[in-house]
């Protein structure tokens, strides 16, 4: 594929300061918003029932959203408050709960007039497990992904410029995911895991053009640019449509359109990391005789 013809913006117009001035404040802003979640929640991010445990129900009926939901939180067997998700049916729903006991469950929706299609329940146990294998693999994953970068370029700068953009990459998806009322699951972790390779695909093509081939400053980063932002829009729109195609609204698919949405988020904010604060980052580190 032909590389896009990237609108041209002259860097020789902005102050280093100014190029890193956007990216920096959109992730201080999002770890303010994983950190007031945390404060009000107890997790920077909404957990799952893969990690929380909890019991979810594929109910039929004619009546409401609202009118389900006031009716499950007023059941003896439910725990907290339950979340309705309605699917393209029409119909049918399904409710979400923290409690555990299956069988009262689904004896008190069937007593309210539901008819019960499925029932899936994780334990808290387990729930526990999962999340703290997620976590680790997350953790795993970007000290791999640091550890790489560094023994690729063994410069300070470089290798910073890197992993603090896929740092960012991570972080400001969490905080749109609170935003947006999408909980952490296998998915979405698998989604961010998706993010650390995109990230650093991107920022590796940049640095490569400017600090291992011949050539100006910003000769080398246009041209990385343009091959970087074709790359990166063609993965937004190939994401985008899997998100619509699995919407609630298609084949109702929440595991795939939650991971389409994230990786969206999360490329859109590996735009602006890469091609503002990557590039001051190297300019810096190329104009200002940082030691190597």
């Amino acid at each position: 594929m032909a590389a896009l013809d990237v609108p041209a913006v002259d860097y020789t117009d902005y102050t280093d300061r100014q190029l890193a001035a956007i990216p920096l404040a959109v992730l201080v802003l999002a770890l303010a918003v994983l950190g007031g979640w945390f404060l009000m929640t107890g997790a920077p991010v909404t957990p799952g029932i893969e990690f929380t445990g909890g019991t979810e129900l594929q109910v039929t009926t004619g009546a409401g959203q609202a009118q389900i939901q006031d009716s499950f939180a007023a059941l003896p067997a439910v725990d907290g408050q339950p979340t309705v998700t309605p699917t393209a049916g029409g119909n049918t729903f399904i409710v979400t709960t923290q409690s555990t006991d299956t069988d009262a469950l689904t004896s008190a929706a069937e007593s309210a007039g539901y008819t019960v299609e499925s029932v899936q329940e994780t334990s808290a146990s387990f729930g526990s497990d999962v999340q703290q294998l997620g976590v680790l693999g997350l953790a795993a994953a970007f000290v791999g992904m640091a550890l790489l970068v560094f023994v690729l370029f063994r410069s300070l700068v470089p290798s910073v410029a890197v992993i603090l953009s896929a740092f960012s990459d991570i972080v400001v998806p969490l905080a749109l995911m609170n935003l947006f009322g999408i909980e952490l699951s296998l998915g979405t972790v698998a989604a961010l895991l998706m993010l650390i390779g995109y990230s650093v695909d991107s920022d590796i093509l940049l640095n490569n053009h400017v600090l291992k081939r011949r050539g100006d400053f910003y000769e080398s980063t246009y041209r990385a640019r343009r091959t970087g932002v074709t790359m990166t829009l063609t993965s937004m729109s190939a994401m985008a449509v899997m998100a619509v195609v699995a919407s609630k609204y298609v084949f109702n698919i929440p595991l795939l359109s939650q991971v389409g949405v994230v990786l969206v988020m999360g490329l859109a904010v590996d735009l602006m990391n890469t091609y503002l604060l990557n590039v001051s980052l190297l300019r810096w580190y190329k104009f200002e005789g940082i030691a190597r």
